[in-house]
């Protein structure tokens, strides 16, 4: 039977592979959610907030740590979109360059003109080489800062039911005033001096527009005495009267030749 392999040279020795096989210009990325006015604190992000970094044929993941912090490790030399994935806020992309530097260098200073790492603000849609603000770190070796653009709505409030908001429709307005004065004008004119309740009355009779609304009086003619037929002919009721008598007299007049 195989004897069992103590646990700490077994993580030691997979360390060294590691650290053997792996590129000696990797870095380790380290971004930041800084406290906001829209997240004044981080630590209420849901928990499968995470970031990325993608190229061309690469991909690196890294979940929210309890320190706000997403932390790539063993980045390969390249030019990285970093995104962070959230389901409550929007956050803005970053060009991530990491650069390959000599060996025995210290390729995680920032600032330096030997630096091995760059982060700029990118813009969707744009050339990619079309850079923003470069962004440095928070402190010197420590996270760069990922800025956030807003809260995530997927949602609209349903509107309530208020009586307010059908008052304020104008049909709904001009309606309740014609109600107002409906009612209230029969009161008005029960009011009012009988001198005045007479005049206007007799104001109302001459309104041609009453005659209309009321309606024809039983056993009247609406039209009266006009004649339609000498109206289309351009004829009025008094040419018709003296086109009579001339008539006649052109008739005596051929009977006495």
């Amino acid at each position: 039977m195989l004897r069992s392999i103590p646990a700490l040279p077994l993580a030691i020795a997979l360390q060294a592979l590691s650290l053997l096989f792996s590129p000696a210009s990797a870095v380790t990325v380290t971004l930041s959610i800084p406290p906001s006015p829209q997240i004044p604190n981080p630590a209420v992000l849901p928990p499968s907030t995470h970031a990325t970094l993608t190229a061309l044929g690469a991909s690196f993941l890294a979940p929210l740590t309890t320190d706000n912090t997403f932390v790539f490790r063993n980045v390969t030399p390249g030019s990285y979109l970093g995104d962070v994935h959230c389901a409550t806020h929007g956050f803005a992309p970053l060009r991530v360059d990491v650069i390959s530097v000599a060996a025995g260098d210290d390729i995680n200073k920032v600032g330096g003109a030997d630096a091995g790492l760059h982060i700029w603000e990118t813009f969707r849609g744009n050339d990619w080489e079309n850079k923003g603000e470069e962004i440095q770190p928070a402190t010197v070796g420590g996270a760069f800062p990922v800025k956030v653009l807003g809260s995530k709505i997927y949602y609209t409030e349903r509107g309530s039911f208020s009586v307010f908001t059908i008052l304020k429709n104008p049909m709904i307005l001009m309606g309740l005033v014609s109600l107002a004065l409906f009612i209230g004008m029969p009161k008005l004119v029960e009011n009012m001096d009988p001198e005045m309740r007479a005049e206007f009355e007799e104001q109302s009779k001459k309104n041609p527009m009453n005659s209309l609304m009321s309606g024809p009086q039983p056993g009247s003619n609406p039209m009266g005495n006009f004649d339609m037929a000498g109206f289309l002919a351009g004829q009025g009721s008094g040419s018709k009267d003296e086109s009579e008598p001339s008539s006649g007299n052109s008739g005596k007049k051929g009977g006495k030749r």
